[in-house]
């Protein structure tokens, strides 16, 4: 739907006097009279020299009310507005928006099209409302200006928003204004109670207002919440209704980074499931799911720490020789817990089932019916729990008489048993769970009974240590927090001898939920009494998804959600993560179960146009530039017919102007190409081979050592490393290229000049554009402690006065440039006693103090010795030393060369092995 714009009245007046122009213009005036003279034949003969036609040619004429019309049209201002811009009349319009996430894709041409809208009622002269569906106050008219900035300023929200506030500020704005024109640009979604925002619309229409509903044609698609099991990583793709039939969705880590990808295929169902096969290890490190190409929150799913699949550790208590396998405790546990967990068992025969499985870092140890004496095995578990792990027990005859301390409350000697001979009590069923309890919202079933249980002590505390009772008060499922970790009683046994809780669904609803909290660090709701009285644990926003569906700081409105919230997203609760840590949430866009669809305008008796996009097109400036052009050929043809143009002439004039431009624009060129350096031979060289490089010094000696020294080193490289640089090439940094040297050796010279300021500015430039500089003083035996500088100390102050310098440091043992290829205490030269600086490293973090090796984030610009390193690598053509060392050996020699080995390789490697160093601590991480 679209229209054309314009001042009417103008535009007809001017119109209309087309006829009025065409008639004056083919009058023909009349002829001059012929001025006769008797006396001769010659002047009866005579002409005027100007003479007017008879009638003015058609095609000058057509080409005349051409401009007279495009004069006319341009000073009416037409404008072409694709979205309904044409207004019939000065009625008050209020445009009505969706800012749900559905409409996040094709946000850009809503804002356009509500803009367009917006202009041409402001151009009409008439007022003018905009609102958004999820806001609540009725709208208020007022100037087009100020609905523009409203407007724009407007994005999308990460819920769906309810329509019914919306409905009625719209049937408030309808009876205040019963002749208005209300626009709906809806996102084409059924949920929201746009059913009952098509009624207030349709009332609206039927009390004299003007109804226009525009929607996009694209069907918005969204994802459910994810499930991560032992087997894959999958989630439900949902689309509004039939549009494509294929998608792709992608798997991100926490750092942005795409893990993996995934076709969709839909066919002809408007639901479907796509799967991630990744191994457990990348399936844990993904933090959430999007499908490509659809921007918005409801295309998002995130991952918590609950949907990682937790490696779990089983240990029964019974005797090989007496095990029955598929009746033992843990065989009910393996069966509960495979779908949701990696579950490991020790190797039959194993001495020491406990350290063998704690070797593989679990998250959670199971033991059934196990007590524990003290011991190794005690101290390996209570280690275990104390640092992050959950212990999960099951009570049975063995621990029924135990005492150990892994336990999270006292326990009553020999048991209870319901039902049976010499008990006057019945089975016992579940009570609800309490609103603190990790298991609220789980169902209560009838059918699961309790036949024996294990007693706690009435202990102070007991009741909030208790996530699960039963009928009858006493406690089923005791836990307490233990240093980092947790441990959680079972007061029942784990296979169907006391109770029949672990065939029940219910038995694995409960341990998927403790797999889930395994590695929390966060308190537990319940664990004293303050938090008992305040009531269930709450969580505060950690980070919220926008409309756009990008994860980031929450907004001002945004409230803490209960545990085991699942929506739905709201304002105060916007889909994103909550908590602290690494105890965090998520809550997603959509809830389990929810449905997207397309909403039917037809039912709710409205008629929707396409939402176009493009902005309003203004002919005003078209018209003008036609008229202008009308109105200079008329003249270029009235003056032809005169014959006082000449289009030889003008030709050759258009010829020789075309000739002198390109010959100014070749001129230029060849000035320009004239204007750049040559390269010389040795850049070309360079910049096709890597090479070191020294700065000469001036001094015929000095220089000579330094290349005799590089030289020596580049065989070093050659021989040792997969590097091989060509020969080393003296520079000048006044005059040479440096770009393409990774490393330049600067042997100080007390004597030489200070470099001019644009030297140093060479200098300063290379060091800033990655390269590195090692300065070397050589002046290690004549440096004192407390004395004054020596010259070359002092000649280099002056030079880095001009360079940007970070704050250095004497290489410690433990900075990367140490192990880039030789493992190095420090860099010896001709001399030892010197010491080496190098760019400071950041503060250590405390969690890092026993890391091996450090490094920057990026190579240190500066390196500064005294040690004379080039003396020291300086070699005849026969491979003999040529400088004596002090205090002097092969092995400072060889430990010479390795330095020089090192800097060469970190110079091109950076902080590189400082990653490679870990590999050991990585594994280790990864538990291979």
């Amino acid at each position: 739907m679209g229209g054309l714009s314009f001042a009417a009245p103008l535009a007809l007046f001017g119109l209309a006097s087309l006829p009025l122009i065409y008639w004056l213009l083919r009058v023909t005036p009349p002829r001059p009279r012929e001025i006769v003279f008797p006396p001769t034949k010659i002047l009866r003969e005579l002409r005027p020299d100007e003479e007017t036609p008879a009638k003015t040619p058609f095609w000058l004429l057509a080409l005349r009310l051409a401009l007279a019309a495009a004069l006319i049209l341009a000073m009416s201002g037409p404008v072409w507005a694709p979205n309904g811009a044409v207004v019939a009349s000065s009625a008050p319009t209020l445009v009505m928006l969706d800012d749900g996430w559905a409409a996040a894709p094709s946000w850009e041409r809503r804002i356009a099209a509500g803009a367009s809208i917006i202009e041409s009622v402001g151009r009409g002269g008439s007022t003018v409302a905009f609102a958004t569906v999820s806001e609540t106050a009725a709208p208020t008219l007022g100037d087009s200006g100020r609905a523009l900035e409203k407007l724009r300023s407007a994005r999308p929200k990460p819920f769906i928003p309810d329509r019914g506030a919306a409905a009625d500020a719209l049937a408030a704005f309808a009876r205040n204004n019963p002749k208005s024109r209300i626009v709906w640009i809806s996102d084409g979604l059924a949920q929201g109670e746009a059913d009952v925002f098509a009624k207030a619309l349709k009332a609206a229409a039927d009390a004299g207002a003007r109804i226009e509903v525009l929607t996009d044609e694209h069907v918005p698609l969204a994802l459910e919440a994810p499930v991560n099991d032992s087997a894959s990583l999958s989630v439900g793709v949902l689309r509004a209704g039939a549009g494509a039939s294929d998608t792709t969705i992608a798997a991100y880590d926490s750092k942005g980074q795409i893990i993996a990808h995934a076709s969709v295929d839909f066919g002809s169902a408007l639901r479907t499931r796509a799967t991630l096969d990744l191994p457990v290890e990348l399936r844990n490190d993904v933090s959430q799911i999007r499908i490509e190409g659809e921007n918005s929150a409801g295309a998002v799913a995130l991952l918590d720490a609950r949907s990682r699949v937790k490696r779990v550790a089983l240990i029964g208590g019974a005797a090989l020789d007496e095990a029955q396998p598929l009746l033992s405790p843990v065989y009910y546990l393996q069966k509960a817990m495979a779908p949701f967990a990696q579950v490991r068992e020790a190797r039959p025969g194993a001495v020491d089932p406990v350290a063998s499985l704690l070797a593989e870092k679990p998250n959670v140890v199971a033991l059934a019916d196990i007590g524990l004496a003290p011991g190794e095995t005690l101290d390996a578990l209570t280690h275990y729990v104390e640092e992050g792990g959950t212990l999960i027990r099951f009570a049975g005859p063995r621990l029924t008489n135990a005492a150990d301390e892994l336990l999270p409350v006292r326990l009553r000697h020999n048991g209870r048993v319901l039902g049976g001979a010499m008990s006057w009590e019945t089975p016992k069923e579940l009570a609800e769970f309490d609103a603190a309890s990790p298991f609220f919202g789980l169902p209560v079933t009838k059918d699961v009974s309790i036949q024996r249980q294990v007693l706690a002590e009435p202990d102070p505390g007991l009741v909030q240590k208790t996530w699960a009772r039963l009928s009858d008060g006493t406690p089923l499922v005791t836990a307490e927090r233990r240093g980092k970790g947790l441990i959680v009683l079972f007061h029942v046994n784990a296979d169907t001898s006391w109770s029949n809780l672990p065939i029940s669904g219910l038995f694995v609803d409960m341990l998927k939920r403790l797999s889930a909290m395994a590695g929390e660090s966060a308190p537990l709701a319940g664990e004293d009494e303050a938090s008992a009285a305040d009531g269930p644990r709450v969580m505060a926003p950690l980070k919220a998804l926008d409309g756009f569906g990008v994860l980031g700081a929450p907004g001002p409105n945004a409230q803490a959600i209960p545990a085991h919230f699942e929506g739905p997203a709201s304002a105060e609760h916007p889909p994103g993560l909550y908590g602290a840590g690494d105890a965090f949430v998520a809550l997603q866009t959509l809830r389990p179960g929810d449905e997207i669809a397309r909403f039917d305008f037809a039912a709710g008796g409205l008629s929707p146009s396409a939402l176009q996009s493009g902005a309003p097109v203004d002919f005003r400036g078209p018209l003008l530039a036609l008229a202008l052009a009308a109105f200079i050929a008329d003249a270029l043809f009235v003056m032809w017919l005169a014959g006082k143009l000449r289009l030889k002439p003008l030709a050759t004039a258009a010829g020789a102007l075309a000739i002198f431009s390109v010959a100014m624009h070749t001129g230029d060129v060849r000035a320009e190409n004239a204007a750049k350096p040559a390269i010389s031979q040795r850049d070309k060289e360079a910049a096709l081979t890597a090479r070191l490089a020294y700065v000469a010094s001036g001094d015929p000696k000095v220089d000579d050592v330094s290349r005799q020294g590089l030289e020596a080193l580049s065989k070093a490289l050659s021989l040792r490393t997969s590097f091989a640089p060509a020969d080393p090439a003296g520079v000048d940094p006044a005059k040479d290229e440096l770009a393409f040297y990774p490393m330049l050796y600067w042997p100080i010279v007390a004597s030489a000049p200070q470099p001019s300021a644009k030297t140093v500015a060479r200098v300063a430039a290379y060091m800033k554009q990655g390269g590195t500089i090692v300065f070397d003083t050589r002046d290690a035996l004549s440096q004192r402690p407390g004395d004054a500088p020596t010259p070359e100390t002092q000649w280099l102050r002056e030079l880095s006065k001009g360079l940007d310098i970070p704050e250095l440091e004497v290489v410690p043992r433990d900075h990367v440039i140490t192990k880039t290829f030789y493992l190095l205490d420090n860099f010896v030269g001709r001399y030892a006693n010197g010491e080496t600086w190098v760019e400071a490293l950041p503060p250590e973090p405390k969690e890092q103090s026993a890391r091996p090796v450090r490094a920057t984030d990026s190579v240190s610009a500066v390196i500064i010795t005294s040690n004379d390193l080039a003396s020291a690598w300086a070699q005849d053509k026969r491979g003999q030393p040529l400088f004596p060392l002090t205090p002097g050996g092969a092995r400072q020699r060889e430990l010479a060369l390795r330095g020089g080995v090192n800097l060469v390789m970190y110079t091109l490697t950076g902080n590189y092995k400082s990653d490679q160093v870990h590999v050991r601590d990585l594994l280790e991480r990864l538990g291979q």
